[in-house]
């Protein structure tokens, strides 16, 4: 049974934890913090329950698929409820809000109703966009890219030079084709931002992501993503997993060029030592490569950071408020005018704070009781700015640094008056900041990203970094930082890419549900060999048998050749028990 140290305990970690834990290995995941979750952590104060990051449920199909390869399903595990309005829009200058439905027929009579023939086009992108999301499934999303083989299919080939349009072409492009109408660019170019992108960095390929917000529908889990993290970790303790908080990891232990452990500090700052014979790092990439390996052990080192696109910062605002806020729906964006400008201030050389700023407001407690008081209301603020921990610290009650808790004063402001709440400031009784530097120390968050590696050309798909060290044997990457890249159903995936990798499965298709255990400690190829020598020595007592069948000229010989076959047969099954890690007695 192979020992597994796996670093950092938000959804990758644990899922990686669930999924390894049930393949057989001894899994021991060492959280730093005192509570697991990482980015998707909660937040209790007076009453409240805040989620601390992600509020979207989309791609459900990619969580059911994970619950059921550990035996459950998403329908058991969670009670998802469907958003509808999916969201609402407001628009800089525009006192009616645009609600987005969650019927596609209702959106397109929607864009319809704001620019004439654009219901039509709508029609055709989210056609296109359904296509590449399931091309995308189909090929791209559950591939280590180990062999690129797998990937070229001949329904890829087929399909190459859309493909290769898609991968080329800027999400803005294709958009300002579709629609004219800058409200309507914007509802299309802004799940960029969910990839920690902008509409002209993200490749068109995602537009796929249209089909899940304006076709298949927006989903709420009720108790929040706390309850999505809780029961991963619930199903990661069932399959054996230990899950040590207050363990702050400082060195990956490499001999000889091989993983052998972790060093860390306990709660005490005690100085400790887990001997592994898998590592696995669900941590930040950036900090796991520059932080917790030595200089000739990393694969991606300083300079390759120096030369890569970090996603957003954030200001995150989590706000308790007295009494209801209809002007609010679950999930409300506020777009900016000249948006672009927004996103060139955020990328760009030098970089700053948009003003007015694109932002965006999570209400929970609109469909979820237990997220509030009763006759309160919970909003979490998420404003897009630069990935620069300058920008500052947040802090309760307006405590953290002068700088963060006026962008803050001016972005509450600016949501009373886009909304039309002018009393919004006045009604807060729960305030909280969190900037990014909050994210860079407590989280270790490269450049204080609140997303980790953008998704733009050179750095998705086949071009992001891959799950497993190049320099050090038995280190592997799980998290945003890797494949297939932001977000938590992607995290999800990169669990299960993790135990392909270790199989040596270089298929790009998901595994079958529900995981079914093969060799837990023994690398693949001699699981497999196990299996051949196992299959050959059947094949043997069959031949055997077959000779004895031939009749009483052929007895003798027949029976000498069953008596071998059946002892080939039970010495290379207990080879292949061996060699799959278990006793002669069992």
């Amino acid at each position: 049974m192979s020992r597994v140290a796996i670093i950092g305990a938000g959804i990758a970690g644990l899922a990686s934890a669930a999924l390894l834990a049930r393949e057989g290995h001894e899994v021991t995941v060492l959280e730093a913090r005192p509570e697991v979750g990482g980015r998707a952590g909660s937040w209790r104060h007076d009453g409240f329950r805040f989620d601390t990051g992600p509020s979207w449920y989309l791609m459900p199909e990619v969580f059911d698929h994970f619950y059921r390869l550990l035996g459950t399903s998403a329908e058991e595990q969670l009670h998802l409820v469907t958003l509808d309005p999916g969201y609402r829009v407001y628009f800089q200058g525009q006192v009616e809000a645009v609600d987005i439905s969650a019927s596609v027929e209702e959106n397109v009579d929607l864009f319809e109703s704001i620019e004439r023939g654009a219901g039509g086009r709508l029609e055709k992108y989210l056609e296109s966009a359904r296509e590449t999301y399931e091309l995308a499934s189909r090929h791209f999303l559950y591939t280590t890219f180990a062999d690129i083989r797998k990937v070229a299919t001949g329904d890829v080939v087929k399909r190459w030079g859309r493909v290769t349009r898609l991968l080329t072409q800027p999400l803005s492009s294709l958009v300002r084709r579709t629609v004219k109408d800058r409200r309507l660019q914007q509802i299309l170019g802004y799940p960029a931002v969910f990839l920690g992108a902008s509409p002209r960095l993200a490749p068109s390929m995602y537009h796929l992501m249209s089909h899940l917000d304006l076709e298949a529908g927006v989903l709420y889990p009720m108790g929040g993503f706390a309850r999505v993290i809780e029961s991963i970790e619930d199903l990661a303790v069932a399959e054996g997993a230990e899950i040590v908080t207050h363990a702050d990891v400082t060195r990956i232990v490499v001999k000889d060029g091989t993983a052998r452990g972790v060093e860390y500090l306990d709660g005490s700052r005690a100085k400790k030592t887990l001997d592994a014979d898998i590592v696995v790092s669900a941590a930040d990439l950036h900090f796991t490569e520059t932080r917790l390996l030595d200089m000739d052990e990393r694969t991606y080192p300083q300079e390759y950071w120096d030369a890569k696109t970090p996603g957003p910062g954030a200001l995150l605002i989590y706000l308790g408020v007295e009494g209801e806020l209809p002007q609010l729906e679950h999930h409300t964006l506020l777009f900016a005018k000249d948006w672009q400008q927004g996103f060139d201030k955020i990328f760009g050389v030098p970089s700053g704070v948009p003003e007015p700023a694109s932002l965006y407001i999570c209400k929970p407690s609109g469909v979820d009781p237990d997220v509030a008081p009763e006759g309160f209301e919970n909003l979490v603020v998420l404003v897009p700015v630069p990935a620069d921990p300058a920008i500052g610290r947040g802090d309760v009650d307006g405590d953290g640094d002068a700088r963060l808790e006026a962008l803050a004063d001016r972005i509450i402001a600016q949501i009373a008056e886009w909304a039309g709440i002018p009393d919004l400031a006045a009604r807060v009784t729960v305030r909280r900041t969190v900037g990014p530097a909050n994210f860079a120390d407590e989280l270790n968050s490269w450049r204080g990203s609140a997303f980790g590696l953008a998704h733009m050309s050179g750095q998705s798909g086949f071009f992001r970094p891959g799950n497993a060290s190049k320099h050090v044997d038995g280190l592997y990457y799980v998290g945003s930082s890797t494949l297939p890249g932001i977000g938590l159903p992607m995290c999800l995936v990169s669990a299960e890419l993790l135990v392909k990798r270790l199989r040596r499965d270089t298929s790009a298709t998901p595994l079958p549900e529900p995981l079914e255990p093969i060799a837990a400690v023994v690398p693949s190829a001699i699981a497999e060999r196990a299996r051949q020598l196992a299959g050959a020595g059947a094949r043997g007592a069959t031949v055997g048998a077959r000779s004895l069948a031939t009749g009483a000229k052929g007895l003798a010989s027949g029976a000498k050749v069953a008596a071998a076959g059946a002892q080939r047969a039970a010495s290379s099954v207990l080879a292949a028990r061996r060699a799959l890690g278990e006793d002669e007695d069992g």
